[in-house]
């Protein structure tokens, strides 16, 4: 007469309570792993480190991005994760039209009237503090080099 009592009705009560709280934290688990922003500062890196005017372009599986001149971060639903550029500082080409202009591939004397227009552009984009805006393509990184003027741009 010693054993659990399965015709009891508490027992019953409380196998489903504990059903009922299975389901809801297995409802919550993430279904997609959370952004590669190491990957992203990879493609960063690589382009940032080649002598010669270069474009690269990575496509993101997160949401959310925020560029700094020494990090990015990306954030979906599944979490957020950071990553530091080994070869910084890079160039956050998100508040400047003329920035993301070259970014996107116009050439750099259609927008600027020199290299030392250029470069001031880029350490002015640098001193704003990164934000998080939402994700509308793949990130392109572009590395200039144009009348002594070494950017590498990022967006």
């Amino acid at each position: 007469m010693l054993g659990v009592p399965v015709d009891a009705w508490y027992v019953w009560l409380g196998l489903s309570l504990a059903s009922v709280a299975l389901v809801g934290v297995g409802a919550t688990l993430p279904t997609a792993p959370p952004p590669a922003a190491g990957d992203a500062a990879d493609t960063v890196d690589r382009t940032a480190a080649t002598a010669h005017p270069t474009t690269a372009e990575h496509p993101l599986d997160a949401r959310s991005i925020r560029i700094g001149p020494r990090r990015i971060g990306l954030r979906n639903d599944a979490g957020t994760t950071h990553a530091a550029f080994a070869f910084g500082p890079v160039t956050p080409a998100v508040a400047s039209r003329a920035l993301r202009a070259v970014l996107r591939g116009a050439p750099p004397e259609s927008r600027f009237a020199s290299g030392e227009a250029l470069c001031d552009a880029g350490h002015a984009a640098r001193q704003g503090a990164p934000e998080w805006r939402p994700v509308d393509g793949p990130l392109i990184v572009r590395h200039v080099v144009w009348e002594g003027c070494d950017v590498t741009l990022v967006g």
